[in-house]
This record gives structure tokens, C-alpha cells and sequence, in this order.
């Protein structure tokens, strides 16, 4: 399996994207990254943290990409990521459980996506994890 997809940096000059080649060998999810002349690649054992570990190098020159697998209240279940490769992550609220209609392809974008750091995601993530849901 070989896929792209080309996201916004959010940091970058206008319009500054980023292309993400998935890249799958069977027992290893590898995640390439191409933006202005330089290639990062990351291996992991699914799509959203190889994401996250790219996100991190990224971050270092004050670069985040735009998409659902690098906003704040998106984050994949277990199943997700051991059946699914982490490409698949539910967007959560608050109090409420993750529904069926809350799950987003890590690559997609939309105009509900708020960049955020590995880390405050993350910690978006426990935060939920902790609150009662109804």
C-alpha cells in the first residue's frame, strides 16, 4: 500500500502544505513526510503514531499539519489502532461517549479540526477518558 495525502502546515507561509506517504511492510506502519526540501520518515506499529512521532519533529520548526489526526479532541480507540492501523480515531466531546458518527479518517480535514501539540492532545485525551460520559 502506497497513499498520499497532501495537508496545510499551520506555521508555514501561505499555503505551505506537506505531502504524507503511508507506507505499509507488513509488520511496520512507516509514515514519510515531504515539506519545503527536507523528507522525515517514521515507523511504528500504526498510522497515528507514526503521525504523532512526525508531528513531534515537526513541531521542533513550528509546524503543525492540518488534519483530524493532529487535532485536539480527535484520538483513536484501542481497536482502532490494533485492527484498523490508527487510521481511524473518534472526534470526542466532553461528557459524552464516542459515537459511530464521530469517526474521522486521520488524514481528512474539516473545518472542525483545531491543531493541536502531541502532548495537549494527548492530555485532551486522558481528560476524557477521566469524565463521566452519558
Amino acid at each position: 500500500m502506497e497513499e498520499q495525502h497532501r495537508l496545510r502546515l499551520v506555521g508555514g507561509h501561505d499555503g505551505e502544505t506537506a505531502v504524507f506517504t503511508l507506507l505499509d511492510d507488513d509488520n511496520l506502519c512507516r509514515l514519510r513526510c515531504d515539506y519545503r526540501d527536507r523528507s522525515i520518515e517514521s515507523a511504528a506499529t500504526d498510522f497515528f503514531q507514526a503521525l504523532c512521532d512526525l508531528r513531534n519533529v515537526l513541531a521542533e520548526n513550528g509546524f503543525m499539519p492540518f488534519c483530524y489526526g493532529a487535532s485536539l479532541n480527535v484520538y483513536p480507540s484501542g481497536m482502532a489502532r490494533d485492527m484498523g492501523q490508527g487510521l481511524k480515531a473518534h472526534r470526542m466531546t466532553m461528557g459524552r461517549h464516542a459515537r459511530r458518527e464521530d469517526l474521522v479518517d486521520i488524514f481528512s480535514k474539516g473545518p472542525d479540526v483545531v491543531p493541536a501539540s502531541v502532548a495537549a492532545q494527548e492530555q485532551f485525551w486522558r481528560d476524557w477518558l477521566a469524565t463521566p460520559r452519558a
